[in-house]
């Protein structure tokens, strides 16, 4: 049976030694409170400091090679973690290399695998339990912002990554650039079968498991070809994956060296807050909202020491 995503109709850690510091947007909301900041989300980010950033483990970093270019995805340090390993090994096994993004749909999705379900495998499984959501703990330091979400009670980050949480539950959300599990009408049928969201789409969280997000590259997955999911061999089986790999293990000139900046520091807060309340003379309205997902993470290349 095909892993397909389901639908109502067919249709983007090597974390600091340094302890987390508590939500820095909750932290600093009463100093930013009446007051517009003075500066912009880009001289924000030019500005900050090394603190501010956190270099993104080699061990949890997905390199994805297409005819186009390289797509880097970084894989949940806490949540998720069944399927972070599932894609770990079949990245170590090979498993991805030679097969096809065979389902492309503008607007939505970039799934990816073994259509078929032809090829072997080895090490890894071949279904898995879903994650959904998960309970929140207190090593996940979970930073909020106060943006009223229409799916979820609560939305902020962990570890730099969009999440929802109600109550005690935490999840992964869909927006553009999370890499998720497809499966079939059954939550434990996923296994191998992938998808990047092209476009939020956040009806799907908490349908789905979502397990990383594309920090790198997503301008290639953006651009495959369109394609539906083919009925034979003979159909358009989408552009090819060349491979596949854990960046841990690529040759230390070729692993991307990259950084995320910090959800649990002030600077992000001040960051989050200037997407809320753009200072920029240009902007005439400010709304004192944003979306969890118009939220893009600076992410930027690091020298190898």
């Amino acid at each position: 049976m095909k892993k397909i995503i389901l639908m109502l109709t067919f249709l983007a850690a090597s974390c600091s030694a340094e302890p987390p510091e508590p939500a820095a947007e909750a932290s600093v909301a009463q100093e930013l409170e009446g007051q517009t900041p003075k500066r912009g989300p880009g001289q924000i980010v030019a500005e900050s400091a090394p603190e501010d950033w956190r270099a993104l483990d080699p061990e949890n970093l997905l390199v994805i090679e297409l005819e186009s270019g390289r797509v880097v995805v970084a894989l949940s340090e806490h949540l998720a973690q069944g399927h972070t390993a599932q894609l770990k090994t079949l990245a170590r096994e090979g498993f991805y290399d030679g097969l096809n993004f065979y389902r492309v749909i503008d607007g939505f999705v970039a799934q990816g695998g073994d259509v078929f379900e032809t090829r072997e495998v080895t090490n890894a499984a071949t279904s898995i339990t879903a994650e959904f959501d998960e309970p929140l703990t207190d090593e996940m330091a979970f930073t909020p912002i106060k943006d009223v979400d229409g799916y979820a009670a609560k939305v902020g980050f962990v570890d730099s990554e969009p999440v929802g949480v109600d109550g005690d539950t935490v999840w992964k959300l869909h927006c553009t650039g999370a890499m998720a599990m497809a499966r079939g009408n059954e939550k434990d049928t996923g296994g191998t079968e992938f998808y990047i969201t092209l476009q939020p789409q956040r009806y799907l969280d908490r349908n789905l498991t979502v397990f990383g997000n594309v920090v790198e590259g997503i301008e290639h997955v953006q651009a495959l070809r369109r394609v539906a999911p083919p009925e034979s061999e003979d159909d358009d089986m989408g552009e090819e994956i060349i491979s596949v790999r854990v960046a841990a293990d690529l040759p230390e000139g070729e692993r991307p060296m990259l950084e995320i900046l910090r959800s649990d520091k002030q600077t992000f807060a001040e960051y989050v807050e200037s997407r809320r309340n753009r200072p920029e003379e240009f902007f005439y309205f400010r709304p004192d909202h944003v979306d969890i997902c118009a939220l893009s993470i600076p992410v930027r290349s690091i020298a190898a020491e």
